[in-house]
């Protein structure tokens, strides 16, 4: 673990926020809702326990300082988990058999193998959530290097991979649990806090887990998407993608390698479910999975994310009168957003139409293999002066001069750019992932249904009809108006931040 960035000891730490691979490293999304979060309760003082894959992933802070943040850590989960570097040390320092304790070490692994692969709703023993587990009864050392468990992993190779190279084998089962070693070190050396708040499960919410029980802190877990559904869609996808000699891309290669990964994630997934105190959804179909998962729906509870409607509004003087006939989509060029399909779309909206351009707004920096495919795609369809990538650019500054806003994503949580497109005064052609059939279609209540379509809700991967309706509501101005008109209710009325902000306060004051 890498030494605290913040750390100021004279102001205790109330919110302990765990942040997997996102604030302050990583732009958008998850990344500006903690953002906001922390600016806007200045009342409470903030500690931020970031945690990376890899140290060289991330090019620096993304985001200011707030003043009430007042402690940061950053660690990586990946670094120095290299096979190279321990190929020699397994054959010649493998730890001699010590023969007591063994068998009931391995009989508990055993045991929690297999419950990991069931089906369970039920809590975990509270043996794996002391961090006396992790030092004096399975050891790092113990795990990773002892004779027996050379053994157990053979054995587990033999009976589910044998058609496998047992090298790749060997070390995914290694290189999935090492972080765990990893994890248990950050949460012996975090400095105290009142309350932990995990934006995720995963690695974020195994972290959260370990403190609530070694701590006795209270811990809310927020999911923005459904954590294990999105790693899922990246394990399954995988082997469409480059490979790259790192740890995660070299290894999806076989199913049984995808699968070991999967339960692994859900195992974090129903650990951090039944560990947490309050779990929060943005919308009630995420909801009704955390249920179905294992979280008590007691609970459960769903606060939709919020956006400043009061800055945003005033972009409504900048427009023109006439509708720009420009689609915008707007999130980082990564695989789960199929930026692809919307290249596609704006081929065919374009063929049917000139005047319309697509615009792509966000960081190239996480996927640089996926940024290429996707401009080598524009350029072979020749679609250079219509198709647009403009990299990351202030949100105040393009939302102004667009027409429609899209996303053509696999998996969305409650995204915050709908929101603020709305605020704005632009309707919103997305896919019918996350909560954007909600956000579009309305869905909290019948006064929200009855506001009426702020766009359009389509398929996922069709361009052609994605492509339709970018033609419709761009050539026909009172199909806009209309959708317009309620974008800019339904963000009014049931997404403001001042709303998000309170119910996040009351949780606080209600768990402190």
């Amino acid at each position: 673990m890498e030494k605290s960035i913040i750390e100021n000891k004279n102001k205790p730490i109330k919110v302990l926020l765990v942040c997997e691979g996102t604030f302050p490293y990583v732009r958008g999304g998850v990344s500006t809702w903690i953002y906001q979060i922390i600016k806007g309760l200045p009342h409470i003082n903030f500690g931020i326990v970031f945690m990376g894959a890899g140290k060289n992933d991330y090019k620096g802070l993304e985001y200011d300082i707030p003043d009430n943040l007042v402690y940061m850590s950053a660690s990586y989960l990946f670094d120095d988990i290299n096979r190279q570097n321990h190929k020699y040390s397994l054959l010649k320092e493998i730890i001699p058999i010590r023969k007591k304790t063994l068998s009931e070490k391995f009989n508990f692994i055993k045991k929690m193998h297999a419950q990991f692969n069931a089906q369970i709703k039920s809590d975990f023993p509270d043996r794996i959530k002391s961090l006396d587990f992790y030092f004096n009864f399975i050891s790092e050392d113990f795990f990773l290097r002892d004779r027996k468990s050379w053994e157990f992993i053979k054995e587990e190779y033999l009976e589910f991979a044998y058609d496998l190279s047992f090298t790749d084998y060997f070390w995914t089962i290694r290189n999935i649990h090492a972080p765990i070693w990893k994890i248990a070190n950050i949460a012996r050396e975090i400095p105290s806090f009142e309350i932990v708040h995990s934006p995720s499960t995963g690695y974020a919410g195994f972290l959260s887990s370990i403190l609530k029980h070694n701590r006795k802190s209270p811990f809310i877990l927020t999911e923005h998407g459904i954590y294990v559904r999105e790693r899922k869609i990246d394990i399954l996808n995988s082997d469409m993608a480059s490979v790259k000699e790192t740890v995660m891309n070299t290894l999806f290669n076989a199913e049984h390698l995808k699968n070991v990964w999967i339960k692994f994630f859900e195992a974090l997934g129903k650990l951090s479910y039944v560990s947490a105190d309050n779990v929060i959804s943005l919308f009630n179909d995420a909801r009704t999975f955390q249920v179905n998962f294992g979280a008590d729906s007691n609970k459960t509870q769903v606060i939709p994310n919020g956006v400043d409607i009061k800055k945003l509004s005033l972009l409504l003087k900048q427009r023109q009168k006439e509708i720009p006939k420009i689609v915008a989509l707007i999130g980082r060029v990564v695989q789960i957003k199929d930026v692809k399909t919307f290249i596609k779309s704006i081929k065919l909206a374009s063929d049917a139409n000139n005047q319309i351009q697509g615009w792509i707004v966000g960081p190239e920096d996480e996927d640089e293999d996926y940024v290429k495919e996707c401009k080598d795609m524009v350029a072979m369809l020749g679609m250079e002066s219509n198709c647009l990538f403009l990299g990351f650019k202030n949100i105040y500054d393009i939302l102004p001069k667009i027409g429609l806003l899209t996303l053509t994503s696999i998996s969305e949580g409650m995204p915050l750019v709908v929101l603020e497109a709305f605020s704005a005064g632009i309707p919103a052609i997305c896919t019918d992932v996350g909560a954007c059939s909600q956000l579009i279609n309305g869905g909290l209540d019948e006064d929200d249904m009855a506001i009426g379509k702020a766009g359009e809700i389509v398929p996922i991967a069709n361009p052609q009809i994605i492509a339709k309706n970018y033609v419709a509501f761009l050539t026909d101005e009172q199909k806009w108006r209309k959708a317009q008109s309620a974008a800019l209710e339904r963000v009014n009325r049931y997404y403001s931040i001042e709303s998000m902000l309170e119910n996040y306060n009351h949780l606080y004051e209600e768990a402190s």
